[in-house]
């Protein structure tokens, strides 16, 4: 956990970096499905009191991207397959919308920045003993990047909210080491939703985008719960 965490900025409010650090953990699959968060070590990680750590956790567990053990530790709730289901369909809708406006709106500098992280991306998946974690973290970084050019705050909270809680079920995918990061499934998908925002084209791109969350969805489901 540690390692994961650096010490808080200290240019807006102590609470809020705290959150929004726990929620990146979160977003970027950084945690297991019933992973426990130990808040002293959070604490300590984060060069804060536990004080703070407390408070955003509480406020992730009301929004149900933490949950309280019968033993009173927290983690990271695990998902069934019918709560899988019905947040992947979720997330078709609203990420294709999503990217739909996106690519009304992509700029020549957005291109050459989703460019660069979908080749990092590639590289990071041809070694065997790459960072999974990073790679997690790659995979979020072009999503949110595609959402945010969306210039629509709201929706992107929205979409915030369904990764809290699918951030850390995509580890099975991307950072297991599957078949699909062997293949760079994910980088193929990547590759043509940005060359359809490239091009304009709302359509495509919703298109690769649907391929791409369906994939990960398909292989997920299969090996976790059926």
């Amino acid at each position: 956990m540690q390692t994961l965490l650096q010490p808080a900025p200290r240019r807006e409010t102590l609470g809020a970096n705290v959150l929004f650090q726990i929620k990146d953990l979160l977003l970027s699959g950084r945690l297991m499905p019933g992973e426990q968060l130990s808040l002293r070590s959070t604490a300590e990680a984060l060069g804060v009191s536990v004080m703070p750590v407390r408070e955003a956790v509480y406020q992730l567990v009301a929004d149900q991207a933490l949950e309280v053990a019968p033993n009173r530790s927290v983690r990271v709730p695990t998902m069934t397959g019918k709560q899988f289901k019905e947040i992947t369909e979720i997330r078709l809708q609203i990420e294709g919308y999503a990217v739909e406006q996106a690519a009304l709106k992509a700029t020549p500098a957005l291109i050459r920045s989703l460019k660069r992280l979908n080749k990092t991306l590639a590289k990071e998946m041809d070694f065997a003993d790459s960072d999974r974690a990073s790679i997690v973290m790659i995979n979020k970084e072009i999503h949110f990047s595609i959402y945010e050019a969306a210039e629509m705050p709201m929706l992107v909270k929205i979409i915030e909210t369904l990764w809290l809680r699918i951030g850390p079920i995509l580890n099975y995918d991307l950072r297991a080491g599957s078949e699909r990061t062997q293949k760079k499934t994910a980088v193929g998908h990547h590759d043509r939703m940005i060359a359809a925002l490239e091009q304009g084209k709302p359509l495509e791109a919703r298109q690769a985008l649907d391929s791409d969350i369906k994939g990960a969805f398909d292989y997920i489901y299969a090996k976790q719960f059926s």
